[in-house]
């Protein structure tokens, strides 16, 4: 079965939402447009509820199938961009400056409205397809917020389905991780307070910027040393802020940076461990240290029976040749996480044309995904809710 013929139909649509949606990004919680346009599209094709106001801008919509069973399957997508400067020379890029899609989220919008479109014109299913389009997945806890906000308590799932493009030159491939498929991460600030001084004067002082750096090489031998070599886990420092003069050694400095781990022991590790040097350095320099370290994602971990029953409403799709479940586990995060915390489900990666990782300025979405990811979200409802 290739794309679903409905769905085919609908590609320019698809296009022009896609464009659309890629021309106007909006930050996490801020989605206010993108929200509103999926509102308008869920009631044009005839959406039998639609709902707002679930972490703060996300937006669910109920189909309900011919056969009006007790079982529901939900499709989630993200709506959310990144803070990030778009170079990649579209006619179509940003017009948002600081703000861009750079990791596909105006995709994974659009293809869940043409799959809403196909189910509620066609309804061959028994039960309810819940539709969820999020917020703020970019490390804010949009998942989190709908949850919160009552998402599973008024909408129950019985199982649910996400999806990611996968910019890997491979169009058409789905891929899946089955057990645990992707890396719980977590933020930290440490917050360091020495004394200032003249720089012409450093015995006046307890230099932030000597202790901060001295700290990033500690903080980097934590995972070395501590971490078994088998239990995967990433500890990395991504930000140094201190000073703003050539001749003032700061009072103050600051590092950021995050822990990718995928045993929630190896981070209860990492973080004592953390703790201890931040305790440490404090009392060898005289200074204070404060560490703030937060959850930020949970290790995403799909169900065996339900990865399997993903890949083969994909191969209808894509063909059979087409489809794997022997993806290795990724260091990246996603707070999918959350909801399949509570619900059981699958989340894969759908290749597309172009090579530009995520997260990159120049990134470009290869557009046939946007028919071939509706269409595999489509068929996962009608496989998972049968016509008795």
């Amino acid at each position: 079965m290739p794309v679903l013929p409905i769905i085919h139909a609908a590609e320019a649509e698809l296009k022009a939402i896609y464009e659309d949606l890629h021309k106007h990004p909006e930050i996490g919680f801020e989605e206010s447009r993108t929200s509103g346009i999926v509102v308008e599209k869920l009631k044009e094709y005839g959406v039998d509820e639609v709902h707002t106001g679930f972490g703060k801008t996300g937006v669910v919509g109920l189909i309900h199938g011919k056969s009006r069973g007790n079982k529901r399957v939900g499709i989630r997508a993200d709506m959310d961009a990144l803070p990030i400067d778009e170079i990649s020379g579209v006619p179509f890029s940003s017009q948002n400056q600081g703000v861009m899609h750079a990791c596909g989220h105006d995709a994974h919008t659009t293809m869940l409205l043409g799959a809403a479109k196909y189910l509620a014109e066609t309804r061959e299913f028994d039960g309810t397809a819940v539709m969820i389009f999020q917020p703020a997945e970019e490390g804010l806890g949009g998942a989190c917020e709908m949850i919160k906000d009552g998402l599973f308590e008024q909408f129950p799932c019985d199982e649910i389905y996400g999806m990611h493009n996968f910019p890997n030159g491979k169009p058409g491939q789905m891929d899946i991780c089955k057990g645990v498929a992707m890396a719980g991460a977590a933020f930290f600030d440490i917050d360091i307070t020495g004394v200032g001084s003249h720089a012409a004067m450093p015995e006046n002082s307890k230099d932030t910027v000597v202790i901060a750096s001295a700290l990033v090489g500690q903080l980097q031998t934590i995972v070395s040393r501590n971490i078994p070599p088998l239990d995967s886990c990433v500890l990395s420092v991504t930000q140094i802020h201190a000073g703003a003069a050539y001749n003032v050694l700061p009072e103050t400095a600051k590092l950021c940076g995050t822990v990718r781990y995928f045993k929630d022991e190896a981070y209860e590790t990492a973080r004592s461990r953390m703790e201890v040097l931040c305790k440490g350095m404090a009392e060898a320099y005289g200074v204070k240290i404060s560490l703030d370290a937060r959850t930020v994602f949970d290790v995403l971990n799909n169900d065996s029976e339900l990865s399997d029953a993903y890949l083969e409403a994909a191969a209808d799709i894509v063909g059979a040749e087409n489809v794997s479940s022997e993806a290795a586990p990724a260091t990246g995060s996603e707070d999918f996480a959350d909801m399949l915390k509570i619900v059981p489900g699958a989340y894969c990666r759908l290749g597309h044309t172009g090579t530009v990782g995520l997260h990159n300025p120049a990134f470009v979405l290869g557009q046939e995904i946007l028919p071939v990811g509706a269409s595999i979200m489509a068929r996962v409802v009608e496989r998972r809710l049968p016509l008795s």
